[in-house]
């Protein structure tokens, strides 16, 4: 045997060689490698191309710092992140899990300038402190830590290793923030006016302002509908509508009770069969009932339904609606889309293109707009005049109850309120409140008794709260809450103050998007 090799031992390592390259090409990942893939596209970063595979795999990490609950983390590194071309939930994700691989990166070139390593203990430490590890008495749940490495990281390309990678990026968040935030304190009397402001008892009176109350005095004449109609008949269409087929491959009835890795071994299995239909559906001239018929699985159809009203077939998961208006005749079959207890495929069956309505059946439309707006006007001309009637009625001296009469109004008293009730913990669920509080809380903050607020917007309407007292806080709360108060200022400080830093060093690191070549 030594003797054959020895004879073909010059095309044995060529042969060897060949079969050797893939698995270096992939474990290298060279800018070479991603060329020859074809995925150029990617981003400039400090004058390197950062190509398309780490960027992915950024957004991967993104999924996975939600999935450990990591909110304040992310809400740092996104905080001036808006969604820029999303016109979905989904596509919004994939946007803000780019955009996190992006400021990932200057956050880890930065950290690396500033010099600032992660020790082992301090990842440790961090791990064990992530809310989705904790067990039900608050501290650290190995079970469910191995649930989570057993179930959740494989499907990512994952392992315990970008664990470790997120907690120490977070430790080089904490550190930047403390580094480039050094000298920023809370001022005593800043402290003292902020506490003064935050734990004051107020009780305060509303007026409220319903648009329905002025419905009877809307009228709405045939020209102003003709009117608005002429103006803006250009934006005047129905509704596109959408016709569907699609195959299901879900779970069965008993294996939707599965849970941990039986569940996923079941999803892993109806995956790998959905990827090998949407392989089958991908190839030329393919037809999608006998496709479906192949890999026996029945197929459905949908009536025809609206963005807005979808077809109670596809209704259970946005994803499914919002996918069957992204089809077109040109790629008229979508790729696996992942719901609860599966993956579905939809094909494109038929399209109701939007059309421009007719005055007709415009009318309902515009008429209901017109006398929207018409309602909505008559409710901030009332709420404005009151708030000013009643602001003068108490300069003069009259009491809030006197004045009110006055001006027939009707004061509605709310619960007295502090505005730190929001920040405190509560031991028990706090009893329902009006949607309009945090508002009217807001509005209110620097007012003193018998001072009037603005008119606020409400969802229905319009609202003006009158201060009726203010007492300054309990000094016995004083000790107790006012350094935690401070401390929630001071870190609302280090978040503006990374926010700038971090928007800096973004225009520093000259992001620029690249084109596949």
């Amino acid at each position: 045997m030594i003797n054959v090799f020895r004879k073909h031992q010059k095309w044995l390592m060529i042969v060897i060689a060949i079969l050797a390259m893939p698995f270096c090409l992939y474990f290298v990942r060279t800018d070479w490698w991603t060329a020859l893939r074809g995925e150029g596209e990617g981003t400039r970063l400090y004058g390197q191309t950062i190509p398309r595979l780490e960027l992915d795999r950024g957004g991967r990490l993104f999924d996975l710092a939600r999935l450990l609950g990591m909110n304040d983390f992310l809400n740092d590194i996104l905080a001036q992140w808006r969604p820029q071309r999303a016109k979905t939930q989904s596509e919004a994700e994939r946007e803000a899990g780019q955009e996190f691989a992006i400021d990932l990166m200057i956050l880890r070139h930065e950290a690396n300038a500033l010099g600032i390593r992660p020790t082992t203990s301090e990842i440790a430490s961090v791990i064990s402190q992530m809310r989705a590890f904790r067990g039900d008495a608050g501290g650290f749940d190995p079970k469910k830590y191995n649930d989570i490495v057993e179930n959740a990281l494989g499907p990512r390309g994952f392992g315990e290793a970008q664990i470790e990678e997120l907690a120490a990026d977070q430790i080089r968040l904490e550190r930047v923030k403390e580094l480039i935030s050094t000298g920023v304190v809370v001022s005593p009397s800043e402290s003292k006016r902020n506490f003064d402001q935050v734990y004051a008892k107020f009780e305060v009176g509303v007026v409220r302002f319903k648009t329905s109350d002025f419905a009877s005095e809307v009228k709405i004449s045939d020209d102003e509908i003709a009117k608005s109609y002429e103006s803006a008949k250009e934006q005047l269409k129905s509704e596109e509508k959408r016709k569907v087929q699609f195959v299901a491959l879900t779970l069965s009835e008993p294996e939707k009770k599965l849970t941990g890795k039986e569940r996923v071994d079941a999803l892993q299995k109806l995956s790998d069969k959905a990827n090998d239909v949407a392989q089958a559906l991908a190839e030329k001239g393919a037809d999608f009932g006998a496709i479906a018929s192949k890999f026996q699985l029945p197929v459905k159809v949908t009536g025809e339904f609206t963005q807005a009203a979808p077809d109670p077939a596809v209704k259970q998961d946005p994803q499914l609606s919002q996918s069957a208006f992204q089809l077109s005749n040109e790629e008229p079959t979508s790729e696996p889309i992942q719901v609860a207890d599966g993956f579905y495929i939809l094909h494109l069956a038929a399209i109701t293109a939007a059309r421009p309505l007719t005055l007709e059946e415009a009318k309902p439309k515009i008429t209901e707009s017109l006398k929207a707006r018409k309602e909505r006007e008559l409710v901030t001309i009332r709420a404005a005049n009151v708030a000013h009637d009643l602001g003068e009625a108490l300069k003069a001296g009259d009491p809030i109850p006197k004045a009110a009469e006055k001006l027939k109004i009707k004061l509605e008293k709310l619960s007295p309120f502090t505005l730190a009730d929001e920040l405190e913990p509560k031991a028990s669920p706090a009893p329902e409140q009006s949607p309009d509080l945090p508002r009217i809380k807001s509005a209110i903050a620097d007012l003193h008794a018998n001072e009037v607020s603005d008119p606020l917007p409400t969802a229905d309407g319009a609202v003006v709260a009158v201060v009726e007292k203010r007492d300054p806080p309990d000094s016995a709360q004083a000790a107790a809450n006012r350094a935690s108060l401070d401390e929630r200022l001071l870190r609302g400080k280090r978040e503006i103050i990374f926010s700038e830093w971090l928007r800096e060093r973004r225009q520093a690191a000259g992001i620029q998007p690249t084109a596949a070549s």
